[in-house]
């Protein structure tokens, strides 16, 4: 995390265009989002895990072995990221029904383990605003998680 922060603050006084460094696969900016809200509270459990597999198979149709592959390179770009947006930025083209869909995901990965904890929420929350995903609709993305 330092090094990341280190690295940015060398960036802008270089006078580098930060936008051409976050360009990653929209498969791997989702699931990227899906690790940020799983390592939000430092506690990834197996539920956690297996969540995370299981709705990026059904978010962007791909097999268990892909999915498993695109999660554990997701788990070290989000670890190397310096924020959201980075990722967020590549999905914003997505049709407001597959951003709904994401945020969904999210809240079940956070709920995986039975607790949603405010970290959680809150990464949930800037995703959410970062993707445009209206607040009401935010709110019925953790309810139809939480009534389950």
């Amino acid at each position: 995390m330092f090094s990341s922060i280190t690295s940015l603050f060398k960036q802008l006084l270089e006078g580098e265009d930060l936008s051409k460094n976050a360009n990653y696969s929209p498969d791997i900016a989702i699931a990227a989002l899906l690790c940020e809200v799983a390592l939000a509270d430092q506690q990834v459990d197996s539920s956690e895990r297996e969540a995370k597999i299981s709705l990026l198979m059904n978010l962007i149709d791909v097999d268990q072995n892909r999915a498993e592959e695109l999660i554990n390179n997701a788990e070290k770009q989000a670890s190397d990221s310096i924020s959201l947006y980075e990722f967020t930025n590549q999905l914003r083209q997505l049709e407001q029904q597959k951003r709904y869909q994401l945020v969904q995901a999210m809240w079940e990965i956070a709920n995986a383990d039975g607790v949603i904890d405010p970290l959680e929420d809150a990464v949930i929350r800037q995703v959410a605003e970062l993707l445009y995903v209206d607040h009401s609709d935010f709110i019925r993305a953790k309810l139809s998680v939480i009534d389950k």
